[in-house]
């Protein structure tokens, strides 16, 4: 069994999208080729904890693994809640020892869907910045760091090296398995995601919870967020089928908003809370399973 400390290399969950920042800066400092170079510094010490948190994220998230999670999770068995209710239950994962946050996970997640509707989309994609990292409650259900964040990406088949510390696959049992090893693996060519299993995490949570109330636009954005070797890399398009290939211009329209919607400044819940009950109201049920 894993120790706490080993469980939870990363002092808050934030210091995993923190590192997005660095690995995927805004356009305007990707045209500075040595902002480029600074920002894939792996070897940088300050980022140990990620590294250690990607060590075990590869060595753990094999094909059985998912399989396991899934029927663990997706009964969606463990609580029954109001969204207002959950997003309580979410905000417990503020970490007060977090000197560079104090702000709720609702907080965070509204800055998210503000972003969204202030550039003026439909509201079921300001729908999808509020949910979008809902499945983080995976935490509060016991589950480590790895199993809930990082960066995903399909098992079954070979392990692209365009994913981030991509040496550590080799700790994972799949690795040399001949099912699993291949470029294609279990697959065939452009099969299409809804053929894939992706490692197990917030993403494919939230994806499955929603999966009746949003649109698929929307859904790609939940189930691919966090699918950065794909949306940013392009490792796995012999996965994909034309239709992925059109939702995913919704993935990367949405990828911005996720990445760089952080500011200080909290959004104000009181003058915004009229507004977000009459959106769940419209797309969601009176409670959510988890």
């Amino acid at each position: 069994m894993l120790t706490n400390n080993v469980a939870e290399p990363l002092k808050s969950l934030d210091e995993w999208e923190d590192d997005l920042l660095l690995r995927y800066p805004k356009p305007k400092a990707e045209t500075q080729e040595k902002d480029k170079q600074e920002y894939r510094n792996y070897d940088d010490p300050a980022r140990d904890t990620v590294r250690e948190f990607y060590k075990l994220n590869h060595q753990f998230q094999t094909f059985d693994f998912v399989m396991q999670k899934r029927k663990e999770y997706l009964a969606f068995d463990k609580k029954e809640m109001t969204i207002w209710e959950a997003f309580d239950f979410l905000n417990q994962l503020v970490d007060d020892s977090d000197p560079d946050t104090d702000l709720s996970q609702l907080q965070h997640l509204l800055q998210t869907s503000e972003a969204i509707r202030a550039d003026g989309h439909p509201d079921w994609m300001v729908l999808t910045g509020l949910m979008h990292d809902m499945g983080k409650v995976l935490c509060l259900f016991g589950e480590p760091q790895w199993a809930v964040v990082g960066d995903t990406f399909p098992v079954g088949c070979a392990y692209s090296d365009k994913i981030v510390y991509p040496e550590y696959f080799e700790l994972n049992p799949d690795y040399n398995n001949e099912k699993y090893k291949t470029r294609l693996g279990m697959y065939v060519e452009n099969c299409g995601l809804k053929n894939v299993h992706m490692s197990w995490g917030h993403d494919e949570y939230v994806y499955q919870m929603m999966k009746d109330h949003i649109p698929e636009p929307g859904l790609y954005m939940l189930r691919y967020h966090s699918f950065y070797a794909q949306h940013r890399e392009n490792a796995y398009d012999y996965l994909l089928d034309d239709h992925d290939r059109e939702m995913f211009k919704y993935v990367d329209l949405f990828n911005p908003y996720d990445l760089y919607s952080k500011v200080p400044t909290p959004p104000n819940w009181t003058e915004l809370k009229p507004w977000y009950e009459e959106l769940v109201a419209k797309y969601l049920p009176d409670t959510i399973r988890f």
